[in-house]
């Protein structure tokens, strides 16, 4: 279990819903004092938990603020494992912002970013990655993403670092029994055995390590980037992918000097489309800034629309993609409703037209097939790494396995020496879900979260 944060027993209140104009918004009040503060601010109190009364709300003077729904959760039957109270005012401006200056008057303090949760970790009803799956829920742009931060915050990939742990554990069991008892009637363990539980282990961990790039793709999307010469019908093409004006479009070569990204979902990867600046020399500082940021993001790019409105634009532009890039490039002639009959689009060439719509579905296709010939499917139903912090952990412990293979059953390294390897790799994996202290990782896992959640 954490250690508790510096003000941990204060009683705390936010707006858990988005703040500005809106039919309704939740209060959220958590900490030992909940219910003294929320009684002393409304008029009707719930004669048990877990049931909606209407109610008054009223300031220090008796003024009625909000006519609100109140429902109380006791300790420990709560998503912070605290008393909690949650209020669903009117929404707007005004009324959230009285009634919550009328709780701090009577003693609650404004929650800081992720607080209520990072008290549901420090009370054991969330680990840590479910707490990060709570961040990636709230975060998603897809629906892919959506299922597995879902997933995890059920639990499943808590469920395959503690089974894991349970590996190392059982293998550091084995060492110890051949260390503390090597005269036992059975002798000591085979190093067959030993062998076999290191393999299976470092097998395991590997397998989970190289979940790290789908859970990548399903944070942050693969990336498309639309390139082209200036005027081609980039940003026409990009607005017309995405089925509304995101692109300003006009005749005007240049216009488009930084990338513009938008995100499509279509129940599979998510996709990060990018309309860049127009790839040609200009002696234009702002223009020549806005030209190195496309060929960036060419070269970082998981599949790249190579644009061109007539066969010698778009002959250019396959050639400066692939001079940025090895990921696959699609060519497309953007203006298919101009093409004239003399000049004939070329074989792998999609013809397209963002004015009438004609080839955008076929484009949207070839996308979606390049994408899942280069990176795959992603395995949304089973368990992956979609953060760093856990890459880092999975790879961690999985050196710390090797490692101790490598010192024992090939160099014949004591076995008290070489089994530290795998205390080390029991801590990391434990640290990854915080069964041990772990502050600093709490501070900057919930700094990101937004205030009320």
């Amino acid at each position: 279990m954490t250690s508790p944060a510096p003000g941990s027993r204060d009683t705390i209140a936010a707006e858990a819903s988005a703040a500005g104009r809106g039919a309704v918004s939740l209060i959220r009040v958590s900490g030992p004092d909940a219910f003294a503060i929320c009684r002393a601010t409304v008029d009707r109190w719930p004669a048990e938990a877990r049931r909606a009364v209407l109610t008054a709300v009223r300031d220090a003077a008796g003024t009625v603020l909000d006519r609100a729904i109140l429902v109380r959760f006791d300790a420990p039957a709560s998503f912070t494992g605290e008393d909690v109270v949650e209020l669903s005012t009117h929404g707007g401006a005004v009324v959230p912002a009285t009634v919550l200056a009328a709780l701090f008057a009577r003693g609650a303090r404004q929650a800081l970013p992720g607080e209520f949760t990072r008290r549901a970790v420090l009370q054991g009803k969330l680990d840590l990655v479910q707490a990060e799956a709570i961040g990636d829920l709230v975060a998603s742009t897809s629906r892919v993403a959506q299922r597995v931060a879902l997933e995890q915050l059920d639990g499943g990939l808590s469920r395959r670092i503690l089974s894991l742990r349970d590996a190392v554990l059982a293998l550091e069991a084995l060492v110890a029994y051949d260390i503390d008892f090597p005269d036992e009637d059975d002798g000591p363990v085979p190093p067959t055995r030993v062998r076999e539980s290191a393999d299976r282990l470092t097998t395991e961990l590997a397998a989970l390590l190289r979940t790290a790039p789908a859970g990548e793709l399903v944070r942050e999307g693969a990336v498309v980037v639309l390139a082209g010469a200036p005027n081609v019908g980039k940003s026409s093409l990009f607005n017309a992918i995405l089925g509304r004006a995101r692109a300003i479009v006009t005749d005007v070569p240049g216009t488009t000097r930084d990338a513009i990204e938008a995100v499509i979902d279509e129940g599979g990867i998510p996709i990060r489309l990018v309309d860049t600046a127009g790839l040609r020399e200009s002696l234009d500082v702002v223009e020549r800034l806005g030209i190195e940021v496309s060929e960036r993001y060419l070269r970082d790019a998981h599949v790249v629309l190579a644009c061109g409105d007539d066969p010698r634009s778009l002959a250019h532009a396959r050639e400066a993609a692939r001079g940025l890039t090895e990921r696959p490039v699609i060519a497309v002639l953007t203006k298919g409703d101009r093409l004239l009959s003399a000049d004939p689009p070329g074989d792998g060439v999609l013809v397209v037209s963002a004015e009438s719509g004609e080839g955008i579905g076929a484009l949207r296709a070839a996308i979606a097939g390049a994408i899942s010939g280069e990176l795959g499917g992603v395995p949304v139903d089973a368990p992956m790494l979609t953060r760093e912090r856990q890459r880092l952990a999975i790879e961690r412990a999985l050196t710390e396995a090797e490692g101790f293979a490598t010192a024992w059953l090939e160099h014949g390294v004591p076995a008290t020496i070489a089994a530290v390897h795998l205390r080390s790799a029991a801590t990391v994996l434990e640290e990854l879900i915080g069964r041990v202290d772990v502050e600093d990782v709490l501070d900057e896992l919930f700094r990101r979260f937004c205030v009320g959640k």
